[in-house]
């Protein structure tokens, strides 16, 4: 990107009063041919309001400059190049493809967005994922309105901001021109060499952390009126969602529900606390069900024929959960997420969010539970909306923060009987239980993946070993427990001979050999998505006419916070060696300034896996 300028400013016309003009203007310049794409642009707007009128884009210049024989050629953007397609009820999108682009190209775009809605500007992007030569922004803000101002990211930019005399004509009432004078506010932010936003390993969502600047209302303040605020509150947010038709309304909407609510938990031969209860209703929901894979938390063609139809989007399957779990006297609220893709919320606001699950109230503890995934349990929720927290509202206008990062560790406990033979091949029994999401992971990856294409990608990750005898237990059937996987095993690759001596890697075929942290510095938080624990039990047969020379040592590794711990316990018993490694990931995300803290975890843990058992000739 060359440059990159934006401008807000404000017009202003008798009936709509003050309206927002967002201008851009972008010169990009195309050194290869992967970098096409740059030549295809969208601009979102809004089209839903229902006091104002929609959005509009118009585009000024479009231009492509190539150099033909020496000299500089100019192809115009016309109509042909501009498409405007609906994305859904509330949003249309305005598709540009630049004419004329070829390697060496020089594109040039300005278009303007213009809106009546001034409470919040589109996000000014300041980073993208090839770098920019010069970006600037630059705001021109009647005294009558306050923004908040924020700035993502790490890119530091220069700001400064003055206010000055201006003044615009209009056309009043009788179509003659009048002017209108006033003091504005001018913001300007410049930035000078802006580095391209890399994708780097173990991060959530990378548009998370690049950087842009974001304008919000606060306040109004208009000559002889009082001052008035536009802050919103989780609280006020929370009110104005319950407010809504599609959102109040379909929660209480249960009597459909009656009936087969009864066939569930009215059993005179049993007595079910609330926790059976809600499991029951869980299971019957998340079995009767069907996503249909929209986002979003209000219904559509609402809660009870979507429970006729058996199908529904992820609010109406979620709120016929609650619907249910309320109508049996268990206390269930809807929890209110971003998930992965959608980004971080940043202001109190309705639209920061994408998904919906609930939140049951059982002996004073909370528990998550979202009935449109297939695999999901209780507080073991989809990994796309492991986001960092939600907002639980009630009826009542309340509303609280929830961490949906878990707390508690998901486990993978590998136990291997290992014989290795006289000529060096190795064999035994294998044996794995994954827990919470270990077993999450491997339910949605593998639960409609036919065996033996499961265990040829098995069989190539575990550098070629050959697997018989494979079973799984609770792959699709009680979800509460563990996912238990055995097989028999057998390789030739997993032990060198050399000058007569056996040189094993303890860790066999789960040994890690590449650090994922290869940068010098890190801007991003590290994302593991999930506290874990790794522990793997493994017990080697000696061969007859060998005895041990030497086996891994003793050791103990952590980072500096305890986040990440590491350790290797090895002895010998008679003829079997016994080694214990264990590996804890005690956080869902790692601050960036613990990176350097990282990335040596990770290579002495390399190193320490690579220590052999060597084992010699009697």
């Amino acid at each position: 990107i060359l440059f990159k300028k934006g401008r807000t400013y404000f017009s202003y016309d008798i009936k709509k009063g003050f309206y927002a003009n967002h201008e851009i203007q972008i010169r990009i310049k195309i050194y290869k041919k992967e970098g096409l794409d740059w030549a295809n642009f969208e601009i979102p707007y809004y089209v839903g309001y229902q006091n104002i009128n929609d959005e509009m884009v118009r585009f000024s210049d479009g231009v492509t400059y190539n150099l033909e024989n020496g000299a500089i050629v100019k192809t115009k953007l016309n109509s042909e190049g501009t498409f405007k397609d609906n994305v859904n009820e509330n949003w249309k999108k305005a598709t540009i493809t630049m004419p004329n682009v070829k390697t060496g190209a020089v594109i040039e775009l300005k278009y303007t967005v213009i809106s009546e809605n001034l409470t919040k500007f589109p996000a000014f992007q300041i980073q993208y994922p090839i770098p920019s030569n010069h970006v600037e922004y630059c705001s021109e803000i009647p005294e009558y309105f306050i923004y908040k101002q924020l700035l993502t990211g790490y890119v530091k930019v220069a700001s400064d901001s003055k206010l000055e005399h201006t003044s615009q004509t209009y056309d009043n009432e009788h179509r003659q021109t009048s002017s209108i004078s006033y003091k504005q506010i001018k913001s300007t932010f410049v930035v000078d060499d802006v580095p391209a936003l890399i994708k780097e390993n173990y991060v959530d969502n990378i548009n998370n952390y690049k950087s842009s600047l974001q304008y919000e209302l606060e306040t109004t303040r208009f000559p002889n009126q009082p001052v008035k605020d536009y802050s919103q509150t989780w609280d006020g947010v929370a009110k104005t969602i319950y407010a809504d038709k599609s959102f109040g309304k379909e929660l209480q909407d249960r009597l459909y529900l009656i009936e087969d609510l009864k066939k569930l938990i009215n059993n005179p031969a049993q007595t079910l606390s609330d926790l059976d209860k809600m499991n029951l209703v869980f299971k019957f929901i998340q079995s009767k069900m069907n996503w249909n894979g929209e986002y979003g938390y209000y219904t559509d063609k609402g809660v009870k024929q979507a429970y006729l139809d058996r199908t529904g989007n992820i609010a109406e399957i979620n709120f016929n959960l609650m619907n249910m779990l309320n109508l049996a006297g268990i206390t269930a609220n809807p929890v209110l997420v971003s998930t992965v893709e959608h980004g971080v919320p940043v202001f109190p606001n309705r639209t920061v969010f994408n998904y919906v699950v609930a939140a049951v109230e059982i002996n004073g503890e909370k528990i998550l539970l979202d009935a449109a995934n297939k695999y999901t349990t209780n507080n073991i929720l989809p990994l796309y909306a492991l986001n960092w927290n939600g907002r639980l509202i009630r009826q009542d206008e309340t509303s609280e923060e929830i961490k949906l990062i878990p707390d508690k560790p998901s486990r993978e406990y590998y136990n291997l009987l290992v014989s290795i033979a006289d000529d060096g091949g190795i064999s035994g029994k294998y044996l794995v239980q994954k827990t919470d999401y270990e077993a999450l992971v491997f339910r949605e990856n593998e639960a409609n993946v036919k065996n033996d294409n499961y265990l040829e990608q098995k069989e190539n990750e575990f550098n070629g070993i050959s697997i018989t005898d494979y079973s799984v237990e609770n792959k699709n059937t009680d979800l509460s427990k563990a996912v238990v996987e055995k097989f028999t095993f057998a390789s030739n690759n997993h032990c060198e001979i050399i000058g007569g001596k056996m040189y094993i890697n303890p860790m066999l075929f789960f040994t890690m050999n590449k650090n994922p942290f290869v940068q010098e510095k890190r801007k991003m938080p590290v994302y593991f998505g999930y506290p874990r624990q790794e522990k793997y039990n493994l017990n080697f047969k000696i061969p007859e006419g060998y005895q041990v020379e030497s086996i891994p040592k003793q050791v103990k590794l952590a980072t500096e916070d305890k986040s990440l711990l590491f350790s290797v316990n090895s002895v010998v018993n008679g003829d079997n060696i016994q080694i214990v490694v264990s590996k804890e990931i005690n956080i869902g995300i790692a601050a960036a300034d613990l990176y350097e803290g990282l990335k040596d975890f990770y290579q002495k843990m390399i190193e320490m896996q690579h220590e052999k058992i060597v084992l010699k000739k009697i």
